[in-house]
C-alpha cells in the first residue's frame, strides 16, 4: 500500500492545509449549530419557566432499573414536578423488546419517588432523540415543555425538539466529569451530524402510531 506523499511545492502544501481546514470546519458545523440552537434555552431548576409538560429522555437500564445517569435525570424531573414547574412528566425511551422496558422502569422510579401515577405518561417508542421529540409533538400533542437530560445531551435535545415544532427549555443534570461524561461528550460530536440531518429532513419517527390522549387528559381541569 502506497503512502500518499505531501506535495513538494509550497503552494501545493498550502492547498493541502486549506482543504484539510475546510473539511474540519464542515465537520464541526453540526456541533456548532447544536450549541447555538440550544444555548438560549438553558435553565436551572430555580429559574426555568413553568410549562405544562416535562420530557425525560432515556439513558439505559442496569438490571432492569434506571442506570445512574437516568436515575439522576428522573430525580431532577421529580424535583421539577414537586416545585410546580411541570404538571405532567413524559418519559420517553426504548421498549422495542419485551425484556427491555426503559420507559416503564422510568415510570416505576418516578412513582416510587412521589410523582402520582396519573402524572407520568409513557412513550415506549422514543428510540432516539429525534423520535422522542417528534412523537412528543405528533403523538402526544405536546407544544411546550421542559426537557431533562445531562448537560452534554440536552442542547441537542433542545435543538431537535425545537426543530420538531416544540417550544422548549432544557434543564441540565449535574454530573461528575468522569469517563462516562467525557464519552458522552465525544458521542455528541458524532450525533450532532445526524441531528442536523434530522432537523433539515424531518424524517418520520421509526414508529408513529395513533394519537395518544393521556397528556391531554392529565392536563384537563378536574
Amino acid at each position: 500500500m502506497r503512502v500518499p506523499r505531501l506535495p513538494r511545492t509550497r503552494a501545493g502544501r498550502r492547498r493541502t492545509v486549506q482543504v484539510a481546514a475546510a473539511l474540519c470546519t464542515v465537520a464541526l458545523l453540526p456541533a456548532v449549530w447544536v450549541q447555538l440552537a440550544g444555548s438560549g434555552r438553558v435553565r436551572d431548576l430555580a429559574d426555568v419557566p413553568p410549562e405544562p409538560v416535562g420530557v425525560v429522555f432515556g439513558a439505559g437500564l442496569t438490571d432492569g432499573r434506571p442506570s445512574p445517569y437516568l436515575a439522576h435525570r428522573l430525580d431532577a424531573a421529580a424535583a421539577l414536578y414537586r416545585a410546580g414547574k411541570v404538571r405532567v412528566l413524559l418519559v420517553t425511551g426504548d421498549n422495542s423488546r419485551t425484556a427491555y422496558d426503559e420507559p416503564g422502569a422510568m415510570r416505576t422510579y418516578l412513582v416510587a419517588h412521589g410523582v402520582p401515577t396519573g402524572r407520568v405518561v409513557v412513550d415506549d417508542a422514543g428510540f432516539d432523540t429525534w423520535d422522542s421529540c417528534s412523537r412528543a409533538k405528533r403523538v402526544f400533542g405536546v407544544r411546550r415543555a421542559v426537557l431533562v437530560s445531562q448537560g452534554f445531551h440536552f442542547r441537542r435535545a433542545v435543538a431537535l425538539c425545537e426543530a420538531a415544532g416544540l417550544d422548549v427549555y432544557g434543564v441540565g443534570v449535574d454530573e461528575p466529569h468522569d469517563v462516562t461524561w467525557y464519552a458522552g461528550g465525544a458521542r455528541e460530536l458524532l450525533a450532532a451530524t445526524k441531528a442536523a440531518l434530522d432537523a433539515a429532513v424531518h424524517p418520520p419517527p421509526h414508529f408513529l402510531g395513533p394519537a395518544d390522549p393521556h397528556i391531554a387528559a392529565a392536563l384537563a381541569p378536574p
